[in-house]
């Protein structure tokens, strides 16, 4: 049995997998369907985001009508009470005296004759005079009320042991049985005194047959001239108190729409006099940074948008001025740097020739002196690197750098920048290795300064590389070219891939520095990048080695998009961590491995992590194929105590 058991899980684990697939590609399918529904609305979202008066003016739309609402229903609800109330009263004493004077004609004394022979009771069945009665009673409302006289019962049936009325009477081509609700005649026929409730009048049909309409409903119980049971009922037309409370709601609708708008109107008004000098002043601030410091804001009466004004233009006043005062500054550093640089090149010249000369006969000095004059070269030398770095970085800021660019193979360079870095790397104990140099790199730049920005990369990667081999890779793709110079030696901490391009920025101020370099190198190098248009960046992980990219545009003047290389490289600790999980998911959910059990062979191995160090992640700028720019230069300057010589 147990031999079994892995066989039948794996047909199990096959269907969980096809199973989460299957949901991973809905999921995507329901993403892609709300991305594309909700792009018609992108729009309108950004404009509900920008505009402040288009969200005032909404909201008091929205709250002015739910209170218009809301008073509207209390308003039509107390009119509505106020209006059946009075009509109650109204009709419950029309239907009392009703109902006395039927009851008073029904008790009335026979007699012979007299004008009223109709209401006695001589020679009259109960028929006849409740028809009568019916008349009378019906006579007197002028269509304020309609009368209806029905049998003692539920409806045309008489209660048993009764004599005297039966059937239905009415006045006003009434229908009395489809009028007079079954339960108010329940009610009237088990219980005495009057009763109402609301209903509606029903008439014949025929020609010229009114619409129902609404009524209260009033009945009682009464005796015929015989003294048998009999119902009557009053019926009294809503029809007026409906057109009453139609006509208030529509007053209450007009007036409430003309206040929402007029509220609204308000609303807009009010938040434009605000929201104006607001935009003006946004306005004013983009103007201001871009340069156009001469912006000012038109400030007229004595409020608070008033005050707000005047404080913006005296900020932007002493902006300008500071900024004035800066680039004046700025200049006179400029100037002083070139100047110094200038200046110094006689001197340092003649004192490259006493060196020289003391440098060529150190053979006949004693130990220390000659030591001396070998140490003393050596400085001269540095000294006249750093002095043409700066004026190099004068011409960088003053503007003044030319580019000579013309097709050049990048092969060639990176050839001319390794033979001149292998000293170097023998004495490192280094190997230089070229990847991508089979097919020809072609690119519109100046050979003199994509090599001086290579050879700095090159020389920095032998020099951190801790002993291992560097990897240059060359790469070609679209409208651009790259070289990545890729070490495996200390890295970079989080943070470091931008600073390293400061001038004079050194990650450990600790460590020796074996080529005597003068920590601008890769200042000179991203302003060299930049003069093509293209971009260098830079990569790293503590204790997983650093890479630096140069993109640079196929032909001059062409705008980048991407890279052909990406800026992580496939061996770091994240690429190779994401490999060992899609393996590992890829063999049917097995336990994750570590990326060394994982099957990855990496030609160049990578340096074992510092102890106690937590891998980082890559810079989220440092995607493949990226054109986010990362070696902005900071605004403010490097302290003075690291400015030492750094990478």
């Amino acid at each position: 049995m147990s031999g079994r058991v892995p066989g039948g899980l794996r047909p199990w684990k096959l269907r969980l997998g096809r199973l989460f697939r299957d949901r991973a590609s809905s999921s995507r399918v329901l993403r892609l369907f709300v991305r594309v529904a909700r792009r018609p609305l992108l729009p309108a979202v950004r404009l509900w985001r920008r505009n402040i008066q288009l969200r005032v003016v909404a909201a008091t739309l929205l709250i002015s009508l739910a209170v218009v609402l809301a008073l509207g229903f209390v308003v039509i609800a107390q009119v509505s009470r106020g209006l059946l109330e009075a009509k109650e009263e109204a009709a419950q004493s029309q239907a009392a005296g009703g109902f006395a004077v039927a009851q008073e004609k029904a008790n009335a004394p026979a007699a012979v004759d007299g004008p009223d022979a109709t209401d006695n009771k001589v020679g009259r069945d109960a028929s006849t005079w409740m028809n009568s009665l019916v008349k009378q009673l019906a006579s007197g409302g002028q269509t304020a009320f309609e009368v209806v006289a029905l049998g003692a019962g539920t409806g045309d049936e008489a209660l048993p042991g009764t004599q005297g009325v039966k059937g239905a009477r009415a006045s006003g081509n009434v229908d009395p049985t489809a009028s007079v609700p079954l339960g108010l005649r329940r009610a009237v026929n088990h219980a005495t005194g009057a009763f109402k409730t609301f209903s509606e009048i029903r008439y014949t049909s025929g020609d010229g047959a009114k619409e129902p309409e609404p009524a209260l409903v009033i009945g009682k119980r009464l005796s015929d001239i015989n003294g048998d049971p009999y119902d009557l009922y009053y019926l009294f037309p809503l029809t007026q108190e409906e057109e009453s409370l139609n006509l208030i709601k529509v007053t209450i609708v007009t007036a409430g729409l003309f206040v929402v708008v007029l509220l609204c109107g308000i609303a807009w008004l009010v938040v434009r006099q605000v929201v104006t000098p607001v935009r003006m002043a946004a306005g004013i601030a983009e103007r201001l940074s871009a340069g156009r410091l001469q912006e000012r804001m038109k400030v007229t009466g004595e409020d608070d948008i008033a005050r707000l004004g005047e404080a913006f233009n005296k900020m932007a006043q002493n902006l300008q001025n500071k900024i004035q005062q800066l680039e004046e500054l700025s200049r006179m550093q400029r100037r002083f740097v070139s100047d110094v640089s200038h200046e110094l090149r006689t001197p340092l010249t003649t004192v490259r020739m006493a060196a020289d000369v003391i440098h060529d006969a150190r053979v006949d000095f004693d130990p220390i002196t000659a030591r001396s004059a070998e140490l003393l070269a050596g400085q001269l030398d540095r000294f006249e690197s750093l002095l043409a770095d700066l004026l190099e970085i004068s011409r960088f800021d003053a503007g003044a750098a030319a580019l000579e660019a013309e097709p050049i193979d990048l092969r060639d360079v990176v050839r001319r920048v390794i033979d001149g870095a292998e000293p170097l790397a023998e004495h490192k104990g280094t190997r230089i290795r070229v990847l991508g140099d089979t097919q020809p790199v072609i690119a519109e730049a100046d050979a003199r300064r994509v090599e001086r920005v290579l050879r700095n990369l090159v020389v920095n990667a032998v020099e951190h590389g801790e002993g291992r081999d560097v990897v240059v890779r060359l790469a070609s793709a679209g409208g651009a070219v790259a070289v990545a110079v890729r070490d495996y030696g200390v890295g970079l901490k989080p943070g470091e891939a931008t600073r390293v391009f400061n001038r004079f920025w050194r990650a450990d101020p600790a460590r020796a520095r074996t080529t005597g370099g003068t920590g601008l190198g890769l200042s000179i190098a991203v302003e060299d990048a930049r003069l093509h248009g293209g971009w260098l960046q830079a990569w790293g992980e503590p204790g997983g080695g650093s890479q630096f990219r140069l993109t640079l545009p196929r032909t001059a003047d062409e705008p980048l998009r991407g890279s052909p290389i990406p800026l992580e490289p496939e061996d770091s600790r994240a690429n190779r961590a994401n490999r060992a999980r899609a393996a590992a998911e890829a063999a049917g959910g097995a336990a994750e491995r570590t990326p060394a059990e994982s099957g990855d062979r990496s030609p160049i191995p990578p340096r074992s992590p510092v102890a106690g160090a937590m891998p980082v992640p890559a810079d989220p700028t440092a995607l493949p194929g990226n054109g986010a720019r990362v070696v902005a230069r900071p605004a403010d300057q490097v302290q003075q105590e690291d400015r030492a010589d750094g990478r």
